[in-house]
Order: C-alpha cells, then sequence, then structure tokens
C-alpha cells in the first residue's frame, strides 16, 4: 500500500519551523537539512535564497513530515490558507494535550481541544509558521 506524508512549503522559515517541530515530536532530521546551494542551476540566486531549505525530514512515528522554502528567484510564491491540514492522531490524551499545547504556542486556535460531539478528543489551530494542524485522540483509533 502506498505511504502518504505530509509536505510542508515555507517562505524563508523552514529551518525554523522544523527545528521547531523536532522540539515537540523529538528524533533527528533524515539525512542532511538541504540547501538551495547545494543544487544545479542557483549560481544566480541571491545569498538569502541560495541559504534557503531545498528539502527537510523529520520522522514522526512511522511518518515522515517534510519541507522546503519556497524561491522567489524561480517565481514560486508562498499563499498561506487553510486548504490543507497535518492530522496527527497521538496515542495518549496526555499526549494529544502535550502537542496541542507546544504546536499551537504563538499560534491561532481554531478550535481548543476538548471532547467533541463525534465522541473524540479533538482540537485544530494554525502555528506560528501558517500551518494548520488537527489533533485528534481516540482510543479506537490506535487498537
Amino acid at each position: 500500500m502506498a505511504k502518504l506524508n505530509p509536505y510542508l512549503n515555507f517562505d524563508g522559515k523552514a529551518e525554523e519551523a522544523f527545528h521547531f517541530y523536532r522540539s515537540v515530536f523529538g528524533g533527528e532530521f533524515l539525512g542532511d537539512v538541504y540547501k538551495m546551494s547545494s543544487a544545479p542551476g542557483t549560481e544566480n540566486l541571491s545569498d538569502e535564497e541560495k541559504n534557503r531549505v531545498m528539502h527537510i525530514a523529520l520522522p514522526v512515528g512511522t511518518d515522515l513530515l517534510m519541507g522546503s522554502d519556497i524561491i522567489p528567484g524561480f517565481g514560486q510564491r508562498l499563499t498561506v490558507g487553510n486548504s490543507s491540514y497535518v492530522s496527527i492522531f497521538p496515542e495518549s490524551r496526555d499526549e494529544a494535550d502535550r502537542i496541542f499545547k507546544e504546536l499551537s504556542e504563538g499560534g491561532e486556535i481554531e478550535m481548543p481541544i476538548e471532547d467533541q460531539f463525534w465522541g473524540d478528543y479533538f482540537g485544530s489551530f494554525q502555528d506560528r509558521y501558517g500551518i494548520c494542524w488537527m489533533i485528534n485522540y481516540n482510543e479506537e483509533y490506535i487498537k
């Protein structure tokens, strides 16, 4: 079966954001933090753009959270929005509370984490980097 992993884009904040995510989830980056300066065809980019992240990956459980920075010199533009969320299914209610509290710090809470009418313990927010997250705990999902 294929596996799906979220891939996040940033406007010059990928490395900072991933260090923050690592502080929440633990672990180490998979491989190097690849910068644009190591890619061919980037000689004409500004020094700031050459220092942007081409690829970064953080294992979270059996999945990978991956990301990169957009490169304005290549005509890329980031539009922050709520068209996608990273949905996390922690193994306990305590872990759900910890992840929600830490990731939402400095962000904007959309739905506080609490018991919901459909039976799950759920909350959602946009973090300080503009990424939308859903934290969802249900004992049935982890069995």
